[in-house]
């Protein structure tokens, strides 16, 4: 299970890579461009969505990795019977969320069929949205590998905090 989790963030990381080296290759292109006096009229277009996709598989790398939006301070507060079930609650109401977002998303997906980008009329919508499912199925696949690793520091000393231990702030202990 540890070598499949660690082969998802992998995966995740290329992905997240590669777009940040497409969405910066698209912006030079528009600068230069514009720079030149000849804008490309899908620059921004693209740019938009290459940007909405780094959020979303950037999204699915952070949960794999523990480095998503969370309170683990607040947690820790919380004496070690009831860390679990909070932490647990936490984790489902997280995954209930992307659970909704990528019903959602899909069904967006699907309306948006036989539309496409303005700029770029042979670029279906249904692809560029495409994110919003696909991502979302992403990051509970990463909040699911991530469990063990949840329920372990619940049990144990609690939660890492790792924005304080970045600022070098030592958490007092609960």
């Amino acid at each position: 299970m540890d070598s499949f989790r660690k082969g998802f963030s992998k995966l995740l990381e290329i992905i997240v890579v590669a777009n940040v080296i497409a969405l910066t290759l698209v912006v030079t292109v528009g600068f230069a461009s514009r720079l030149a006096g000849s804008p490309f009229s899908w620059y921004d277009e693209v740019a938009s969505v290459g940007l909405a996709w780094l959020t979303y598989y950037g999204a699915a790398l952070a949960a794999a990795k523990g480095a998503h939006i969370g309170c683990p301070t607040v947690v820790n507060y919380f004496p070690p019977r009831l860390r679990l079930p909070i932490a647990l609650l936490a984790e489902a109401i997280t995954i209930g969320f992307f659970v909704l977002l990528a019903y959602t998303g899909m069904q967006v997906v699907l309306i948006l069929e036989g539309s496409s980008l303005i700029s770029l009329t042979n670029v279906s919508l249904q692809l560029t949205q495409s994110v919003l499912p696909i991502g979302s199925v992403l990051f509970i696949i990463a909040e699911i590998l991530r469990l063990p690793e949840v329920i372990e520091s619940a049990k144990g000393d609690g939660f890492v905090d790792h924005e304080l231990e970045e600022a070098g702030v030592k958490p007092a202990k609960a």
